[in-house]
Protein backbone atom coordinates (compact mmCIF):
# COMPACT_ATOMS: atom_id res chain seq x y z
CA UNK A 1 0.00 0.00 0.00
CA UNK A 2 1.43 3.44 -0.92
CA UNK A 3 2.56 5.52 2.05
CA UNK A 4 2.59 9.27 2.50
CA UNK A 5 5.37 10.41 4.82
CA UNK A 6 5.27 13.96 6.20
CA UNK A 7 8.43 15.33 7.84
CA UNK A 8 8.83 18.65 9.68
CA UNK A 9 10.35 21.37 7.57
CA UNK A 10 11.67 24.90 8.07
CA UNK A 11 9.35 27.85 8.51
CA UNK A 12 7.29 29.04 5.58
CA UNK A 13 8.82 32.08 3.90
CA UNK A 14 7.82 34.21 0.93
CA UNK A 15 5.01 36.24 -0.55
CA UNK A 16 1.97 35.26 -2.59
CA UNK A 17 -0.62 36.99 -4.71
CA UNK A 18 -3.87 35.06 -4.47
CA UNK A 19 -6.56 34.57 -7.12
CA UNK A 20 -9.39 37.12 -7.20
CA UNK A 21 -12.42 36.77 -4.97
CA UNK A 22 -15.14 34.58 -6.49
CA UNK A 23 -18.14 36.47 -5.09
CA UNK A 24 -16.82 39.82 -6.30
CA UNK A 25 -15.84 38.40 -9.71
CA UNK A 26 -19.46 37.38 -10.31
CA UNK A 27 -20.73 40.81 -9.29
CA UNK A 28 -18.15 42.70 -11.34
CA UNK A 29 -19.37 40.99 -14.52
CA UNK A 30 -23.08 41.47 -13.78
CA UNK A 31 -22.83 45.06 -12.56
CA UNK A 32 -20.42 45.98 -15.34
CA UNK A 33 -23.03 44.75 -17.83
CA UNK A 34 -25.56 47.14 -16.23
CA UNK A 35 -23.19 50.10 -16.45
CA UNK A 36 -23.15 52.63 -19.28
CA UNK A 37 -19.67 52.16 -20.73
CA UNK A 38 -16.72 49.82 -20.36
CA UNK A 39 -15.73 48.24 -17.05
CA UNK A 40 -12.14 47.03 -16.88
CA UNK A 41 -11.76 44.01 -14.58
CA UNK A 42 -8.37 42.73 -13.47
CA UNK A 43 -7.65 39.68 -11.29
CA UNK A 44 -10.91 38.06 -12.39
CA UNK A 45 -11.27 34.53 -11.03
CA UNK A 46 -11.43 32.22 -14.10
CA UNK A 47 -13.45 29.53 -12.34
CA UNK A 48 -16.17 27.47 -13.99
CA UNK A 49 -18.88 29.25 -11.98
CA UNK A 50 -17.62 32.72 -12.91
CA UNK A 51 -17.47 31.75 -16.59
CA UNK A 52 -21.14 30.72 -16.28
CA UNK A 53 -21.91 34.32 -15.37
CA UNK A 54 -19.88 35.55 -18.35
CA UNK A 55 -21.72 33.17 -20.68
CA UNK A 56 -25.16 34.30 -19.46
CA UNK A 57 -24.30 37.99 -19.75
CA UNK A 58 -23.06 37.48 -23.31
CA UNK A 59 -26.35 35.75 -24.13
CA UNK A 60 -28.10 38.97 -23.09
CA UNK A 61 -26.25 40.93 -25.76
CA UNK A 62 -23.33 42.25 -23.70
CA UNK A 63 -19.89 42.17 -25.32
CA UNK A 64 -17.09 40.94 -23.06
CA UNK A 65 -13.51 41.13 -24.33
CA UNK A 66 -10.91 38.75 -22.86
CA UNK A 67 -7.52 40.44 -22.61
CA UNK A 68 -6.36 37.37 -20.68
CA UNK A 69 -8.08 34.74 -18.56
CA UNK A 70 -7.95 37.12 -15.59
CA UNK A 71 -8.42 40.49 -17.34
CA UNK A 72 -11.71 41.36 -19.01
CA UNK A 73 -13.48 44.34 -20.53
CA UNK A 74 -17.26 44.41 -20.01
CA UNK A 75 -18.93 46.72 -22.51
CA UNK A 76 -22.02 47.62 -20.52
CA UNK A 77 -25.38 48.30 -22.16
CA UNK A 78 -27.05 50.16 -19.29
CA UNK A 79 -29.92 49.13 -17.06
CA UNK A 80 -32.36 48.58 -19.92
CA UNK A 81 -30.06 47.72 -22.78
CA UNK A 82 -30.15 43.92 -22.58
CA UNK A 83 -31.68 41.96 -25.44
CA UNK A 84 -34.01 38.99 -25.08
CA UNK A 85 -31.93 35.77 -25.14
CA UNK A 86 -32.68 33.34 -27.97
CA UNK A 87 -32.05 30.28 -25.79
CA UNK A 88 -32.16 29.14 -22.18
CA UNK A 89 -29.65 30.94 -19.95
CA UNK A 90 -27.43 28.14 -18.65
CA UNK A 91 -26.03 28.98 -15.20
CA UNK A 92 -24.03 25.78 -15.01
CA UNK A 93 -23.56 24.84 -11.36
CA UNK A 94 -23.51 28.41 -10.07
CA UNK A 95 -26.17 29.39 -7.54
CA UNK A 96 -24.73 32.91 -7.38
CA UNK A 97 -25.26 33.33 -11.13
CA UNK A 98 -28.89 32.24 -11.15
CA UNK A 99 -29.97 34.13 -8.03
CA UNK A 100 -28.33 37.47 -8.85
CA UNK A 101 -29.28 37.20 -12.52
CA UNK A 102 -32.92 36.60 -11.55
CA UNK A 103 -33.02 39.96 -9.80
CA UNK A 104 -31.77 41.69 -12.94
CA UNK A 105 -34.08 39.77 -15.29
CA UNK A 106 -37.06 40.71 -13.11
CA UNK A 107 -36.62 44.30 -14.28
CA UNK A 108 -36.27 43.58 -18.01
CA UNK A 109 -39.02 44.01 -20.59
CA UNK A 110 -38.79 40.47 -21.99
CA UNK A 111 -39.12 36.82 -21.00
CA UNK A 112 -36.15 34.67 -20.05
CA UNK A 113 -35.69 30.99 -19.21
CA UNK A 114 -33.01 30.16 -16.65
CA UNK A 115 -31.62 26.70 -15.89
CA UNK A 116 -28.40 24.93 -14.98
CA UNK A 117 -26.74 21.63 -14.16
CA UNK A 118 -28.57 18.65 -12.70
CA UNK A 119 -27.25 19.60 -9.27
CA UNK A 120 -28.38 23.22 -9.58
CA UNK A 121 -31.82 22.07 -10.74
CA UNK A 122 -32.20 20.31 -7.38
CA UNK A 123 -31.42 23.42 -5.33
CA UNK A 124 -34.40 25.42 -3.98
CA UNK A 125 -35.15 28.74 -5.66
CA UNK A 126 -38.32 29.66 -3.82
CA UNK A 127 -36.51 32.15 -1.61
CA UNK A 128 -35.91 34.39 -4.64
CA UNK A 129 -39.22 33.58 -6.34
CA UNK A 130 -41.32 34.92 -3.44
CA UNK A 131 -39.81 38.42 -3.16
CA UNK A 132 -39.36 38.90 -6.91
CA UNK A 133 -43.02 38.07 -7.44
CA UNK A 134 -43.95 40.56 -4.74
CA UNK A 135 -42.10 43.35 -6.55
CA UNK A 136 -43.95 42.60 -9.80
CA UNK A 137 -42.11 39.94 -11.81
CA UNK A 138 -43.84 36.85 -13.20
CA UNK A 139 -41.94 33.68 -12.34
CA UNK A 140 -42.82 30.02 -12.90
CA UNK A 141 -40.81 26.86 -12.38
CA UNK A 142 -40.90 23.16 -11.56
CA UNK A 143 -42.25 21.69 -8.35
CA UNK A 144 -44.73 24.49 -7.69
CA UNK A 145 -42.19 27.14 -8.76
CA UNK A 146 -39.51 25.95 -6.36
CA UNK A 147 -36.96 24.50 -8.81
CA UNK A 148 -35.20 25.32 -12.06
CA UNK A 149 -35.82 25.81 -14.89
CA UNK A 150 -37.47 29.16 -14.16
CA UNK A 151 -39.45 31.33 -16.54
CA UNK A 152 -38.89 34.99 -15.61
CA UNK A 153 -41.02 37.64 -17.26
CA UNK A 154 -39.96 41.12 -16.29
CA UNK A 155 -42.41 43.88 -15.60
CA UNK A 156 -42.90 47.24 -13.96
CA UNK A 157 -41.44 46.71 -10.52
CA UNK A 158 -42.52 48.40 -7.31
CA UNK A 159 -40.45 49.13 -4.28
CA UNK A 160 -41.32 47.05 -1.22
CA UNK A 161 -39.99 46.28 2.21
CA UNK A 162 -39.01 42.62 2.51
CA UNK A 163 -37.82 40.83 5.62
CA UNK A 164 -35.50 37.91 4.93
CA UNK A 165 -36.50 34.77 6.89
CA UNK A 166 -32.81 33.77 7.07
CA UNK A 167 -29.68 35.76 6.30
CA UNK A 168 -28.59 35.24 2.69
CA UNK A 169 -26.30 37.46 0.64
CA UNK A 170 -27.58 35.95 -2.62
CA UNK A 171 -31.27 36.46 -1.88
CA UNK A 172 -30.60 39.95 -0.54
CA UNK A 173 -28.65 40.75 -3.71
CA UNK A 174 -31.44 39.53 -5.99
CA UNK A 175 -33.91 41.89 -4.28
CA UNK A 176 -31.52 44.84 -4.27
CA UNK A 177 -30.74 44.37 -7.97
CA UNK A 178 -34.45 44.32 -8.75
CA UNK A 179 -34.60 47.56 -6.79
CA UNK A 180 -32.54 49.30 -9.47
CA UNK A 181 -35.60 48.98 -11.75
CA UNK A 182 -38.34 49.73 -9.20
CA UNK A 183 -40.62 52.75 -8.94
CA UNK A 184 -39.56 53.45 -5.37
CA UNK A 185 -37.13 52.43 -2.63
CA UNK A 186 -36.45 48.72 -2.18
CA UNK A 187 -35.81 47.81 1.45
CA UNK A 188 -34.38 44.52 2.73
CA UNK A 189 -34.33 43.70 6.43
CA UNK A 190 -31.76 41.12 7.50
CA UNK A 191 -32.17 38.83 10.52
CA UNK A 192 -28.40 38.58 10.89
CA UNK A 193 -25.13 39.50 9.19
CA UNK A 194 -24.44 38.43 5.61
CA UNK A 195 -21.83 39.34 3.02
CA UNK A 196 -22.24 42.89 1.74
CA UNK A 197 -20.29 42.74 -1.53
CA UNK A 198 -23.35 43.79 -3.56
CA UNK A 199 -23.97 46.92 -1.50
CA UNK A 200 -20.33 47.97 -1.64
CA UNK A 201 -19.86 47.50 -5.38
CA UNK A 202 -23.18 49.08 -6.32
CA UNK A 203 -22.33 52.12 -4.21
CA UNK A 204 -18.89 52.36 -5.83
CA UNK A 205 -20.64 52.39 -9.22
CA UNK A 206 -22.91 55.26 -8.26
CA UNK A 207 -26.06 53.51 -7.00
CA UNK A 208 -27.93 55.04 -4.07
CA UNK A 209 -27.48 52.30 -1.47
CA UNK A 210 -28.17 53.08 2.18
CA UNK A 211 -27.34 50.82 5.12
CA UNK A 212 -28.90 51.38 8.53
CA UNK A 213 -27.99 48.55 10.88
CA UNK A 214 -30.01 45.53 9.67
CA UNK A 215 -31.83 47.45 6.93
CA UNK A 216 -30.46 47.91 3.40
CA UNK A 217 -32.20 50.24 0.94
CA UNK A 218 -31.71 50.83 -2.78
CA UNK A 219 -33.22 54.05 -4.08
CA UNK A 220 -33.62 53.77 -7.88
CA UNK A 221 -32.23 56.45 -10.14
CA UNK A 222 -32.80 57.20 -13.81
CA UNK A 223 -29.12 56.93 -14.78
CA UNK A 224 -27.23 53.68 -15.26
CA UNK A 225 -24.32 52.53 -13.15
CA UNK A 226 -20.90 54.10 -13.68
CA UNK A 227 -18.25 51.76 -15.14
CA UNK A 228 -15.15 51.07 -13.08
CA UNK A 229 -11.50 50.22 -13.53
CA UNK A 230 -11.57 47.44 -10.98
CA UNK A 231 -8.99 45.08 -9.53
CA UNK A 232 -10.71 42.21 -7.74
CA UNK A 233 -9.38 41.75 -4.19
CA UNK A 234 -7.61 38.50 -3.38
CA UNK A 235 -9.92 35.77 -2.15
CA UNK A 236 -9.82 35.48 1.65
CA UNK A 237 -11.12 31.91 1.56
CA UNK A 238 -8.08 30.91 -0.50
CA UNK A 239 -5.83 32.87 1.86
CA UNK A 240 -7.15 30.97 4.89
CA UNK A 241 -5.13 27.81 4.19
CA UNK A 242 -1.86 29.70 3.91
CA UNK A 243 -2.60 31.86 6.95
CA UNK A 244 -3.25 28.82 9.14
CA UNK A 245 -0.18 26.99 7.83
CA UNK A 246 2.07 29.99 8.53
CA UNK A 247 0.63 30.27 12.04
CA UNK A 248 1.17 26.58 12.73
CA UNK A 249 4.75 26.22 11.46
CA UNK A 250 7.39 27.90 13.67
CA UNK A 251 9.70 30.55 12.20
CA UNK A 252 7.31 31.36 9.36
CA UNK A 253 6.85 34.76 7.76
CA UNK A 254 4.50 35.05 4.82
CA UNK A 255 3.18 38.12 2.98
CA UNK A 256 -0.18 37.78 1.25
CA UNK A 257 -0.66 40.72 -1.10
CA UNK A 258 -3.93 42.50 -1.82
CA UNK A 259 -6.32 40.30 0.17
CA UNK A 260 -9.94 41.28 0.72
CA UNK A 261 -10.47 42.03 4.42
CA UNK A 262 -14.21 42.64 4.43
CA UNK A 263 -15.28 41.98 8.02
CA UNK A 264 -18.12 39.72 6.85
CA UNK A 265 -15.41 37.30 5.67
CA UNK A 266 -12.50 37.58 8.10
CA UNK A 267 -13.73 35.86 11.27
CA UNK A 268 -10.77 33.49 10.99
CA UNK A 269 -8.36 36.36 11.72
CA UNK A 270 -10.21 37.20 14.92
CA UNK A 271 -10.05 33.59 16.10
CA UNK A 272 -6.35 33.18 15.31
CA UNK A 273 -5.44 36.44 17.01
CA UNK A 274 -7.39 35.41 20.12
CA UNK A 275 -5.25 32.28 20.45
CA UNK A 276 -2.01 34.21 20.02
CA UNK A 277 -1.27 34.39 16.28
CA UNK A 278 0.80 37.36 15.11
CA UNK A 279 -1.05 38.68 12.06
CA UNK A 280 -0.81 42.27 10.87
CA UNK A 281 -2.49 44.18 8.05
CA UNK A 282 -0.40 46.63 6.02
CA UNK A 283 -1.13 49.02 3.17
CA UNK A 284 -4.89 49.14 3.79
CA UNK A 285 -6.89 50.55 0.88
CA UNK A 286 -10.14 50.17 -1.05
CA UNK A 287 -10.88 48.44 -4.35
CA UNK A 288 -14.37 48.86 -5.72
CA UNK A 289 -15.65 49.77 -2.28
CA UNK A 290 -14.01 46.72 -0.68
CA UNK A 291 -11.39 46.98 2.09
CA UNK A 292 -8.12 45.40 1.00
CA UNK A 293 -4.79 44.92 2.72
CA UNK A 294 -1.51 43.03 2.68
CA UNK A 295 -1.48 40.36 5.39
CA UNK A 296 1.77 39.58 7.19
CA UNK A 297 1.73 36.29 9.13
Amino acid sequence: MPQLIVRPGPGLRGHIRLPGDKSISHRAILFGALAEGTTHIRRFLPSTDCWSTVRCVRSLGVQISELSETELLVHGRGLRGFREPDDVLDCGNSGTTVRLLAGILAGQSFTSFVSGSAQLRRRPMYRIVVPLRQVGATIHGRDEDRLLPLLIRGGRLRGIQFELPVASAQVKSAILLAGLFADGPMVVREPGPARDHTERLLRAMGADVRVNQAMVTVVPRDQSLTPLDLEIPGDFSSAAFIIVAACAVPNSKVLLEGVGINTTRTGLLDVLREIGANISVENEREMGGEPVGDLVV
